[in-house]
C-alpha cells in the first residue's frame, strides 16, 4: 500500500502544502469534538503510523510527540459541547476541522478530509473515505485528535471522577451509562445524546 498515494497525486496537481485533517470524538456523550490538521515533509512516512483506532493508547501516545516533531506545521481544534448543542455533532465536526486547517501556521492550499463530507475551507479540498487508513497525512492528523481528546478527557475525570471519564473518554458504555442514572449529567454532558438513556 502506497502511504503517500493521495499527497503523490495532490503534488503532482501543483499543490505545495497539503494537509490531512481528521476527528475523533462524534460517538461520546460527553466532551466536545476535536480535529487535527497536518501538514507532512514530502516523501516522509512515519513509522507506526496507521488509524488511530487501530493502535494501543500507548502507542499512539509514543507518536503523538514524534508526529508534531516531524510536521512541517500541526494544529488541534476543537467544537465545544456548547456548539454540539447548538448546531448538531456534524456541524460541529465541520466547525472543528475548519478551525485546525485554518489555524496552521504554515498556508496551505489542499486539504485531504477523512470521511464523505467537506468542511466549508478557503482552499481546494477532497473527501477521501477511511482516509485514516489510507493517508500519511490523514492518519497523522488522527491520531493528534484522539490523543488530544483524551487528554483531555482525563483532565475532566479528575474534575468529575464519578464518571470515569478517564476509562472511556465520554462513551456510552455500561459504567457511564449507569453513572449518569445514579448522578445525572455533568456541564460536559451532551444533553441531546441522553434522551434515550435518561428518565423523562
Amino acid at each position: 500500500m502506497n502511504w503517500l498515494e493521495f499527497e503523490e497525486a495532490a503534488k503532482s496537481r501543483g499543490y505545495q502544502h497539503i494537509c490531512g485533517v481528521d476527528e475523533a470524538g462524534r460517538g461520546p456523550l460527553a466532551g466536545p469534538v476535536c480535529a487535527a490538521a497536518v501538514i507532512l515533509p514530502e516523501h516522509i512516512i512515519i513509522e507506526g503510523v496507521n488509524d488511530s483506532k487501530k493502535l494501543t493508547e500507548k502507542k499512539r501516545e509514543a507518536l503523538f510527540d514524534v508526529i508534531r516533531e516531524t510536521a512541517v506545521a500541526y494544529c488541534v481544534a476543537y467544537a465545544s459541547v456548547e456548539e454540539i448543542e447548538e448546531m448538531n455533532i456534524l456541524n460541529a465536526t465541520m466547525l472543528a476541522m475548519k478551525r485546525a486547517v485554518e489555524g496552521l501556521k504554515v498556508p496551505v492550499d489542499y486539504a485531504m478530509i477523512d470521511g464523505n463530507k467537506l468542511p466549508e475551507l478557503s482552499i481546494d479540498a477532497e473527501c477521501i473515505i477511511k482516509g485514516d487508513a489510507r493517508s500519511m497525512s490523514i492518519a497523522s492528523a488522527s491520531i493528534l485528535a484522539k490523543v488530544s481528546r483524551d487528554r483531555l478527557m482525563y483532565e475532566y475525570a479528575k474534575e468529575y471522577p464519578q464518571y470515569a471519564f478517564d476509562k472511556h473518554k465520554g462513551y456510552g458504555t455500561k459504567i457511564h451509562k449507569a453513572a449518569l442514572l445514579e448522578y445525572g449529567p455533568c456541564p460536559y454532558h451532551r444533553m441531546s445524546f441522553l434522551r434515550k438513556i435518561l428518565p423523562k
